[in-house]
């Protein structure tokens, strides 16, 4: 492996009495496509949460390209621009697709109004959605609307290109979709990996074994708030391992506890 990008070091996190992550190490390398897997309601999108910087842990340190990050991402530099797809695209009704997509830009920016349309174009024509621009959220279907979230998650500002989203963070990117929605998803993301200038590293949390076979190179395995296994995406299939065995075959008899 390369570099660590993102390292989390003994973190744990507690919402009230439920301690939903319990002393946990990862670390995401350079260029890796990296899953994280579990039973619902085990911590898999509040680690993200946490790796993101939108919410802080209560106990442990996290790192960003061997700088510790002190709270959260808005107190400070960022020395890696980090970009997150949330589980339900988390678009604006009131505004267009090509105003969600160019959302930050027009926020932030200096770019004229031209220029922004003509990089919104861009990163629509990249998903597989071209000429939607002018559509409105709701007038998508929910395989479309995560595309749309996943170019506005990887636009940035050709000015300041350091600005930019290097790391990707999906969140149940194929919940709720149907196989060949998910199969569309779950290609882009690879596609992304691969075309994109920056956006060479992710981390997908999900509970699908189809999108866990074909967005990740390397697993982990979340379970009570403890990463309980890692392992390559071969490895999972021959581990002895009974909360693995149990989880992949979907068999309400294990350790797992159904409903848990």
């Amino acid at each position: 492996m390369t570099e660590p990008l993102i390292e989390l070091k003994s973190v744990s996190k507690s919402f009230g009495s439920h301690k939903v992550l319990d002393n946990v190490d990862l670390t995401i390398y350079r260029g890796e496509a990296l899953g994280i897997i579990g039973p619902s309601g085990t911590g898999k999108s509040t680690i993200l949460r946490v790796m993101a910087g939108v919410l802080s842990p209560d106990e442990g340190e996290i790192y960003v390209q061997g700088v510790r990050r002190d709270g959260l991402i808005e107190d400070g530099v960022q020395e890696v621009g980090i970009g997150m797809v949330f589980q339900q695209a988390a678009l604006f009704d009131s505004l267009t697709v090509e105003e969600n997509v160019g959302f930050l830009l027009y926020q932030n920016s200096k770019l004229p109004r031209s220029r922004i349309r003509d990089l919104v174009k861009e990163k629509l024509q990249m998903v597989g959605l071209p000429g939607i621009g002018d559509l409105y959220p709701a007038e998508l279907s929910g395989g479309m609307r995560k595309r749309v979230s996943f170019a506005r998650a990887i636009m940035s500002n050709p000015d300041s290109p350091t600005e930019g989203a290097e790391v990707l963070l999906y969140d149940e990117p194929t919940a709720g979709l149907d196989p060949i929605a998910s199969t569309v998803i779950e290609d882009l993301i690879r596609y992304l990996q691969s075309s994109h200038e920056t956006c060479s590293t992710y981390a997908v949390v999900t509970h699908q074994a189809s999108t866990a076979r074909r967005t990740a190179d390397r697993l982990i395995f979340l379970y009570e708030g403890k990463v309980q296994w890692q392992g390559t995406v071969s490895e999972i299939h021959n581990t002895e391992n009974p909360l693995i065995r149990q989880f992949i075959s979907g068999s309400v008899e294990g350790p797992i506890q159904v409903g848990g």
